[in-house]
């Protein structure tokens, strides 16, 4: 059976980020996309110039309608932009999950909270960050923040060592979410490890950081592999170990396409695009 996963984000009209690259990296991924959008952005490789926001009762409503059809196998939970749209998003969903379990349909939900672009625009407005925090996080299954996002959920200041980084990923999985993936991509090292808190303990996931510039939605890439993954039945873990495996694919690969003059996007179909290599 084939699964079907609803991404909640704003769009990318660029291509790389967001929604745009969510139904990419579902596809790739084998899953059925489905996306209720929260913003419109202005935005290329070089940056973020505008942001449309949807009305929030729109977004409910459309979550809703979503979920009144057809059957959801996961959540991705993207760019939410501001409190009213958080607490729109938290409210359905909060919801359909309820009516979901009493059916006997378990719904796992990726929190990545994004809250700033590749090129330094604000994408969640200050006062939304408490909302997120208090509503949307108990919800999720696992989220994924980097290492700046996961100290402005915290208060704190940014982890610097994997000591401070794994200390932080507790202290997010102790706010709700079921597991936390925390993204050492800031570190300043030529390493690149990404922690995960889970019940059963920290996992430490390695990676070598890849020289490119090409990196634009590699978060959202990621996060919607990770929905992926878990709609089809695996565990955090399992779903992180193969959600990294094809975003380093989709990274490595990332030179073959030329798409525009700033940070270009990965290449989310590198398995499958073999003869326009």
């Amino acid at each position: 059976m084939i699964r079907n996963v609803l991404s909640i984000a704003g769009s990318d009209p660029s291509g790389g980020a967001g929604i745009q690259a969510d139904l990419k990296a579902f596809s790739a991924r084998g899953v059925y996309g489905m996306a209720v959008l929260t913003a419109l952005t202005a935005q290329n490789t070089q940056g973020v110039t505008g942001v449309h926001l949807v009305p929030p009762p729109f977004v409910a409503d459309q979550v809703e309608a979503v979920f009144a059809d057809v059957r959801v196998d996961a959540v991705k939970i993207g760019m939410i932009a501001n409190a009213a749209i958080a607490d729109a998003v938290a409210a359905a969903l909060s919801a359909v999950l309820a009516a979901a379990t009493a059916n006997g349909h378990s719904i796992p939900v990726v929190l990545d909270p994004v809250m700033i672009a590749k090129g330094g625009a604000a994408l969640l407005a200050p006062e939304a960050v408490d909302v997120l925090t208090l509503r949307l996080l108990p919800l999720a299954t696992l989220l994924t923040p980097n290492l700046p996002e996961a100290a402005a959920l915290l208060h704190q200041p940014v982890a610097t060592s994997r000591a401070k980084m794994a200390a932080q990923a507790e202290q997010l999985r102790a706010l709700g979410p079921a597991a936390v993936l925390v993204k050492g991509g800031h570190l300043d090292s030529d390493e690149s490890p990404d922690v995960l808190a889970a019940a059963d303990g920290l996992h430490w996931f390695e990676a070598r950081r890849v020289p490119t510039k090409n990196t634009h939605g590699t978060g959202c890439t990621l996060s919607s592999a990770l929905a992926a993954e878990l709609a089809k039945g695996a565990s955090a873990r399992e779903a992180v170990a193969i959600a990294k495996d094809y975003l380093a694919g989709a990274v490595a690969a990332a030179g073959h396409l030329t798409v525009g003059s700033g940070h270009g996007p990965v290449q989310h179909f590198h398995a499958l695009w073999k003869d326009a290599e």
